[in-house]
């Protein structure tokens, strides 16, 4: 199988982030074994790159990019961008880039590969909700509203008996003023929280 062949195929389809399943189901007649080993050729000739066990990024051609974003989503599914990185992405809080940071309904995880680092917080199913469908590079990316972002923060921050500083946090008050309160009351709703509580005079 000649990796000109799949790549077509992958880029048809708009696979840039495939997973071994994935080239079982295009490949049925195929060995499992002959694909692992496929893989595994066209990592050393750099034309993939694992982002974890079993799913790989298409760098073929050389300079491809796929936003951090869309690896997020597609690394660990069900799962939207949100907390630190979704609020830096709003600028509600200053830019953050020590890691994509997102929300999931499986359990906490975390990842590091060429890429960055990649964490996954846990919320119950029913708190998994509050996010919207983006184009990044042309593809579909989840990701928090800002309302949403912000109650997930919270909720984090607070777990636990722990404490919210709206300084050291170094919230935008401007932005915050421009949520939608009734969202934020929504969303705080889901975990229980009193939103004006914890952020005091920025709503």
């Amino acid at each position: 199988m000649r990796f000109q062949e799949t790549y077509k195929e992958l880029i048809a389809k708009k696979y840039y982030i495939f997973s071994f399943e994935d080239l079982c189901i295009f490949y049925p007649e195929e060995k499992r074994s002959n694909l692992r080993q496929y893989l595994s050729r066209w990592k050393k000739q750099e034309w993939i790159r694992s982002l974890r066990k079993g799913l790989y990024e298409l760098t073929y051609p050389e300079g491809r990019s796929v936003s951090d974003f869309y690896i997020a989503n597609k690394m660990y599914a069900p799962s939207y961008i949100s907390l630190e990185t979704a609020l830096s992405y709003y600028s509600i809080i200053p830019e953050v880039s020590m890691a994509v940071v997102s929300v999931t309904s499986k359990v906490t995880r975390r990842f590091k590969n060429l890429q960055g680092l990649f964490l996954y917080r846990s919320v119950r199913p029913k708190a998994f909700r509050g996010y919207i469908i983006e184009k990044h590079n042309g593809l579909d990316v989840l990701i928090a509203e800002p309302e949403k972002a912000l109650v997930d923060y919270l909720y984090f921050k607070t777990l636990r008996g722990g404490t919210f500083d709206k300084k050291a946090e170094r919230i935008d008050q401007k932005r915050v003023e421009q949520l939608n309160k009734k969202k934020l009351e929504s969303y705080a709703k889901i975990y229980q929280l009193n939103v004006k509580a914890a952020l005091n005079q920025l709503v």
